[in-house]
């Protein structure tokens, strides 16, 4: 990663190569939503993929599914998001201007202000006399404003509806009849991938925080007498999870799952899934160590929902630091216990002999934050220009095909070559300009390697294939292509070693 990374930097490569953009930009942008483009679609959906080969793997009774985006309005009265779900905002007297206000108060003194009150608020931004950053002006009283995007459903307009504000409550309202068809066993895991909309007050930075937004979350029903065990606590009972405290802000401590239950007291249970979050960056996403940590959110900060509440955070340069890109939180039965207050219908199930309504845990990652988070820590500038060195196996695009010149029949060779290989990989066929500039051109938009047809090629039906990263390049059959390519882009072999070396810089 350049140390010279720039929020500025990454916005003109993403609109440049493909990735993302404002939305509605030839009318002048749509505040708060974005539109993906080929790169970053492909980006995205290798993300969201690998998230559920990862996830959905960790239990044979977790399952996906894809509820509807409108809800009815009594769905977020009894989850309490249409009296809890407030952002503070604060208007310029002068400009009108509004912006969030513990975001104004955290940009001008560099710490959280996050949970605070109103009058808490208020009483900070005249303290420390902060201004309107757009005209200088004053600000008035601290307010409240709910964040759900309201509608009206029918031509009579009598039914009142919501824009879900996070993808959690469909997993809630089918939990019964989920249960149901899946043989009545829990743990359960209902994994939901899809949009969620909030109205935010200032949206910024770009991905990190939009309107509209791509959720990948996990509710996991349990029975809450067993949160103190999991029967595959053994296999991560010595790992070791990067943790800040509440205690202690400025430090990152690294504790055994162990200690972590039995020094600061989280259950087992809800260990367990700690680290197989960090697993899933270190080891899927391979995010560098020391810039991955768990924050522990004190009971001003955490959701009105939470018991436990710990955010997964990334040390990103162009933010300025550390940043949520996901997070864990012990639910407890507040959604399934408001639901059955409000809707009447018993969301008690019958488990082990004895009546329960099941706690929930649940895992919930931004996708979007998590694009933007793979391309800053892909951003290098080497070679005289930008390199996106994503992990292999999140590459928007696997293999380019590049015909050395468009004649004596390499043209129509590569295109077999194609054919083959997009079975089993993304593709992408060019043969127009120096092969150099190709090759420049792939390493910008972060593929992984490159196929090369050349007169040998058309000798002994080898090719050459490029490494992204270091740009070496080895000598490999066609008949043996898919299968050495496939390994390599799941690290099973050094790119050195999967066939004769021909270049290396």
């Amino acid at each position: 990663m350049s140390s010279r990374i720039t929020i500025e930097k990454i916005e003109e490569l993403a609109k440049r190569r493909g990735f993302f953009w404002q939305s509605s930009e030839i009318y002048g942008g749509f505040g708060g939503f974005y539109d993906y483009g080929h790169l970053g679609f492909l980006l995205k959906s290798k993300f969201e993929n690998a998230w559920r080969k990862f996830f959905l793997s960790l239990n044979d009774m977790f399952y996906e599914i894809s509820p509807a985006v409108i809800m009815p309005e009594q769905v977020f009265q009894a989850s309490g998001h249409l009296k809890s779900f407030q952002d503070p905002l604060c208007k310029c007297k002068k400009c009108g201007n509004i912006e969030r206000a513990d975001h104004i108060i955290e940009n001008a003194l560099k710490e959280s202000f996050e949970g605070k009150t109103p009058k808490e608020l208020t009483e900070l931004i005249r303290k420390h006399n902060i201004r309107c950053p757009k005209c200088g002006g004053e600000f008035g009283e601290v307010g409240e404003l709910n964040m759900m995007f309201p509608l009206n459903i029918g031509a009579d307009s009598e039914t009142k509806a919501y824009l879900r504000p996070e993808t959690a409550q469909g997993a809630y309202v089918n939990f019964k009849r989920m249960f149901e068809i899946l043989r009545k066993k829990l743990p359960l895991g209902l994994a939901i991938i899809g949009k969620a909309y909030r109205n935010e007050i200032s949206p910024r930075q770009l991905l990190i925080r939009t309107r509209e937004f791509s959720q990948a979350e996990l509710q996991i029903f349990f029975d809450p007498e067993k949160i103190n065990e999991h029967p595959r606590w053994e296999d991560v009972a010595d790992y070791q999870l990067r943790l800040t405290t509440v205690k202690d802000r400025k430090k990152i401590i690294e504790m055994t799952c162990e200690d972590v239950n039995k020094k600061i007291g989280l259950p087992k249970f809800y260990v367990y899934y700690m680290a197989k979050i960090q697993q899933f960056y270190f080891n899927v996403m391979k995010i560098p160590k020391e810039l991955f940590r768990f924050k522990e959110l004190s009971e001003e900060e955490k959701a009105f929902y939470n018991k436990y509440h710990w955010d997964i955070e990334l040390n990103l340069a162009s933010l300025g630091g550390f940043k949520e890109i996901a997070g864990i939180h012990y639910r407890t039965d507040h959604d399934l216990s408001g639901h059955q207050n409000l809707s009447k219908e018993k969301m008690s199930v019958s488990i082990d002999g004895k009546k329960i309504i099941p706690h929930v845990i649940e895992l919930s990652f931004g996708v979007d934050r998590n694009i933007y988070a793979l391309l800053e820590l892909a951003y290098s500038e080497e070679r005289g220009q930008i390199i996106l060195k994503f992990p292999r196996n999140l590459s928007p695009v696997d293999v380019a095909i590049l015909p050395l010149v468009k004649k004596d029949g390499m043209p129509e060779k590569a295109r077999e070559v194609e054919n083959i290989l997009k079975q089993n990989f993304v593709v992408f066929y060019d043969e127009s300009g120096s092969i150099g500039r190709r090759y420049a051109r792939e390493d910008e938009r972060g593929t992984a390697f490159a196929v090369t047809i050349d007169s040998q090629t058309m000798q002994d039906d080898t090719v050459t294939l490029r490494d992204r990263d270091t740009t070496v390049q080895i000598r490999v059959p066609v008949k043996e292509l898919t299968k050495t390519i496939n390994k390599l882009m799941h690290y099973e072999i050094d790119f050195r070693k999967a066939g004769k070396v021909v270049y290396e810089p």
